[in-house]
């Protein structure tokens, strides 16, 4: 049966709530602990595979070793942009991590998504990290062995798309451009 959401009359008739009132419901307990703000909407994350844990493990691991004094990297935690709260699979965002105490990241240098099950809800979501200015985002699709690397963010997306599926190619994020994993060791 139909999402009732499916329905083009009551899509438009639906009222989004801001990340502000999703604050209020979440530290009230009304909605679940399992839910993220897009576009206004309050969406159930998925539950995590094996596969996702560890390529987010992989991906948070390497990413540490590599960022400078003034990022660090978040996983699986917020980011406040402007009718959206996500929470990425990995973020390498700047400052530190007490500077955060009170109010989660409004934007971040990278953005990844591990899409083991959801590819299509990761792609829609290119658009609101770029709307935040997000310089680059990458979607990991273990099962088509590939990663999107989304550059050049502008207010309707993503002016660069890339597929990379080469086992040899070599991942290395604008903030870290000496610094690279191997797409083979992600996979493998």
């Amino acid at each position: 049966m139909p999402s009732i959401l499916e329905k083009p009359a009551v899509r438009h008739a639906a009222l989004p709530i801001s990340v502000e009132q999703y604050h209020r419901l979440s530290a009230a307990g009304i909605i679940a602990e399992r839910t993220e703000l897009l576009r206004g909407v309050i969406t159930e994350r998925m539950t995590k595979s094996p596969l996702h844990t560890y390529i987010v493990q992989l991906l948070s691991k390497w990413l540490e070793s590599a960022v400078p004094e003034g990022l660090h990297v978040r996983q699986e935690a917020p980011l406040s942009l402007a009718d959206s709260e996500p929470e990425p699979d990995v973020a390498v965002v700047r400052g530190d991590a007490k500077q955060y105490r009170t109010r989660h990241p409004q934007t971040a240098d990278l953005v990844i998504e591990v899409a083991v099950a959801t590819v299509g809800l990761d792609r829609d979501k290119a658009d609101i990290y770029a709307e935040a200015g997000i310089p680059e985002y990458w979607i990991v699709v273990p099962e088509q062995r590939l990663v999107e690397i989304h550059r050049l963010p502008h207010a309707g997306g993503y002016e660069s798309c890339e597929q990379l599926s080469e086992p040899d190619t070599l991942l290395a994020p604008l903030i870290l451009p000496q610094s690279g994993i191997r797409l083979s060791s992600v996979f493998d």
